[in-house]
């Protein structure tokens, strides 16, 4: 059974099933993306809520594995050479588990690349700025009278919806007919903005129809369905 009692982290979350990869996150959409994948590979893991409510991101346990103080984050009981490995940031994660399960990434190089150029696409674009309209939509911006950041950002995010509209008219998925790790990282962000940022009709998603029919093939998938709700929140 692989010893994980050197990684702080485990103190506070401790690892009932040591011999499984740890999962520490929130059911945000970067943290799902990493929750949705290992569903869909089938790896085990043991999921631990990080309660953002209670400052836990922030606790030393958790930042002596993310110094980012971000979810998610694992730990790899049997990672490269049968050693434990820890890893933070979810496009790494995303790319780590496709190549330990050889599920989600293509094995030729071209298609490697293609698919690596739109997870980066998600991460430098989608994410960062839904998140910010997020903010100026739904939170603390929503009380700025000055509308020009929120409406900056609605150009923007009307612009990365129009590329991916592009690309999904032409095949069934982000970087070809196949599913794969940029789907995963990218329609958590969709169904983000559309849902709890309620920016559906800020950003004309009816205009953006095959971005729409992707997302919900996406949200039909039974490991999605799961992914999503992982790890639980506790009931209130």
């Amino acid at each position: 059974m692989p010893d994980l009692s050197s990684f702080a982290i485990t103190r506070k979350w401790p690892a009932r099933h040591p011999d499984r990869i740890q999962l520490y996150s929130l059911p945000t959409p970067n943290g799902v993306k990493v929750s949705v994948m290992l569903e869909e590979t089938g790896l085990p893991y043991e999921p631990h809520l990080v309660r953002f409510e209670a400052n836990e991101q922030m606790s030393p346990e958790f930042l002596s594995l993310n110094p980012n103080n971000k979810i998610p984050a694992i730990i790899d009981p049997n990672g490269p050479g049968g050693k434990p490995l820890p890893l933070f940031e979810s496009g790494t994660i995303l790319i780590y588990l496709a190549e330990k399960s050889g599920q989600f990434l293509p094995s030729d190089a071209a298609g490697r690349y293609q698919t690596l150029q739109w997870l980066m696409f998600q991460m430098g674009g989608i994410g960062p700025m839904f998140g910010q309209l997020g903010f100026f939509n739904k939170f603390a911006g929503k009380d700025y009278e000055d509308k020009r950041p929120r409406d900056h950002y609605v150009a923007e995010c009307q612009r990365l919806l129009g590329v991916l509209n592009l690309e999904l008219a032409r095949h069934a998925w982000i970087s070809g007919d196949a599913y794969t790790i940029a789907d995963i990282a990218t329609f958590p962000w969709v169904r983000n903005l559309i849902g709890f940022y309620e920016a559906a009709d800020l950003v004309g998603i009816a205009d953006f129809p095959h971005v729409t029919r992707a997302l919900a093939t996406y949200l039909a998938r039974p490991a999605v369905v799961k992914g999503l709700e992982i790890p639980a929140r506790p009931k209130s």
